[in-house]
Parts: structure tokens; C-alpha cells; sequence
């Protein structure tokens, strides 16, 4: 379209056009209430990055962290019925992933337990330098130190601690007062900082 035709577009339609565009967060909660099946793929395609990555950081572990994926995307069509649109659609998954996220625990720390249990290594990758092969070994102890942690202060540490978000977003995501979670948060890096310095680790 031309700079002209631009300009002669009625005002209306222009500020009408983008309330009713796919893009916009709203129309998709809205497809999603109304039970188009294409809205949860759409939800999926939009936000399963950040929820994986969550899941990932909370349990340690890929099987896991991708079931719990796929149990958020599977009861979203009934979970979207208590959305009130006071926090985005993706922190909204993310409390979902919270609310699954217990039995998910138990079976990634079960896995852990019988990977350590018949002396299994993680199968090399292609790239592994020595820091990246010690980050690996840091990041595999915090994981089984983070086993040791109630699911709450765990679920805390990861949302404040790991992906930096806010107290007042992780409080809102878990259903909590901001003073709770900074209290489990607080009680979840103390516990971790004992469990890592009884493994050599700072």
C-alpha cells in the first residue's frame, strides 16, 4: 500500500485493527476460553520455550522437565477458566507448571538416584571444554542439593534466585504473600550454601 493510502485510512480502522489481531495476548486468552483448539498450539508455539526453560531449572532434569511441559499445555483448556488477566499469559503457565510441578519432582530425584545408583555418565556432547564440563558438574550437584529443599523453598529459589524474577512476580505466580516467598527464598540459599560447602563446593 502506498504512503497515501496509508494517510487515508479511516482513523477508526486504523486503532481498531490491532485489538483484533491474533498477536495480541488478549484475543489468544480469548481463543483459548472459547476453546479453539488452534489457541493452545498458538499458546505452545508462543510461550513452551519459557515454561521448558522453568521446568528445566526447577527439576535438573530433561525427562522430566518435558513431561511437566506437556502436562501445562495439556490442562491449559481447563485451567484458562481461572485466568483473570492480572499477570501475562506466560507467568500464568508458569504457575501452572508450579501447581504439576511435585510429582515431577519425586521422578526426576528418583531418576538422579539410579542414574548415581548404576554409575551411568550423561552422554557427551560436542562441545565440552573444560568450563563447560565444570559447570555441568556445578550444575548437576545443585541440582541433587536442590532435592534436599522443600518443594516451596526450591520452586522459590528457582523463580528469585535463577530466573531473576521479582518477589512480587514469583508471590503472584504461587499464590503467596511477597513476604512468604522471601523468607523461603532466604531459607532455600542458606540450605543450598551448607549442602554445596559440605561437597567442597562455594
Amino acid at each position: 500500500m502506498s504512503a497515501l493510502g496509508v494517510c487515508a485510512m479511516p482513523a477508526t480502522v486504523a486503532m481498531d485493527a490491532p485489538s483484533a489481531s491474533h498477536d495480541d495476548p488478549r484475543v489468544l486468552v480469548e481463543r483459548l476460553r472459547e476453546g479453539e483448539v488452534s489457541a493452545v498450539a498458538d499458546a505452545y508455539n508462543r510461550h513452551a520455550a519459557a515454561v521448558l526453560g522453568f521446568a528445566r531449572r526447577l527439576l535438573g532434569e530433561e525427562a522430566s522437565a518435558q513431561d511437566l511441559l506437556h502436562e501445562v499445555f495439556l490442562t491449559l483448556p481447563s485451567a484458562i477458566r481461572s485466568f483473570r488477566g492480572d499477570s501475562s499469559l506466560q507467568t500464568f503457565l508458569v504457575s501452572i507448571a508450579v501447581n504439576h510441578a511435585r510429582h515431577h519432582v519425586r521422578s526426576a530425584v528418583r531418576r538422579r538416584a539410579a542414574i548415581e545408583r548404576y554409575g551411568r555418565e550423561p552422554e557427551p556432547t560436542n562441545t565440552t571444554p573444560e568450563r563447560e564440563a565444570e559447570r555441568a558438574d556445578l550444575a548437576r550437584h545443585l541440582a541433587e542439593c536442590l532435592d534436599q529443599l522443600p518443594l516451596d523453598q526450591r520452586v522459590a529459589f528457582v523463580l528469585c534466585e535463577v530466573e531473576e524474577r521479582s518477589a512480587a512476580e514469583a508471590a503472584a505466580i504461587v499464590g503467596a504473600p511477597e513476604a512468604t516467598v522471601r523468607t523461603r527464598t532466604f531459607h532455600a540459599r542458606r540450605k543450598l550454601r551448607e549442602l554445596l560447602a559440605e561437597r567442597g563446593l562455594r
